[in-house]
């Protein structure tokens, strides 16, 4: 069984959350985010053009041009493979784990994945950031040493709150 539903940021980009019921025992949450703002990548581009062109009037040296070009395309291309995030999914299996899986615009993927004995709770966590209160979904790790204590605190979801704490008010 799969369920939908779309949400917006605390910025208010569009997310779309899925839910899939694969059994009692087995399920998936997946976050998608929208693709790559036709917008941003003008903006960029262009700043970076105007920069480039305006060290090429005054120094009038045409590698400085094609210097421009590889940075933009280096710049997009890191960009796409390192930093943007098209998709995460959590898969929670009850006896077995939680995998949580990050797909970039490149096509790139990195998997996480906790065993149940090590997950201690499942919490929903708060920060401040500037004037607003931003609630996020974190998973505590047990401490190996101290039984009662928690090793790791472990965000889910990272991409969602890096976009809340890196948009402007």
């Amino acid at each position: 069984m799969e369920d939908e539903q779309t949400f917006s940021d605390i910025c208010g980009g569009r997310l779309a959350l899925q839910r899939r019921y694969y059994s009692p025992s087995c399920r998936e949450f997946c976050l998608s985010c929208p693709r790559l703002s036709l917008r941003s990548l003008t903006a960029v581009t262009c700043t970076v053009w105007l920069a480039a062109y305006g060290l090429f009037t005054l120094c009038e040296n045409s590698m400085i041009l094609s210097a421009a070009i590889f940075i933009i395309l280096l710049g997009l291309l890191g960009y796409l493979h390192f930093v943007k995030i098209d998709q995460e999914t959590l898969l929670i299996i009850d006896s077995l784990g939680i995998q949580m899986t990050s797909s970039y615009a490149s096509g790139k993927e990195s998997t996480t994945f906790i065993e149940m004995g090590k997950v201690k709770d499942v919490v929903i966590n708060e920060a401040i950031y500037m004037q607003k209160v931003i609630y996020y979904l974190c998973i505590l790790l047990k401490d190996p040493v101290e039984p009662n204590g928690i090793s790791q605190v472990v965000p889910v979801f990272q991409h969602a709150e890096s976009e809340a704490f890196s948009c402007e008010p």
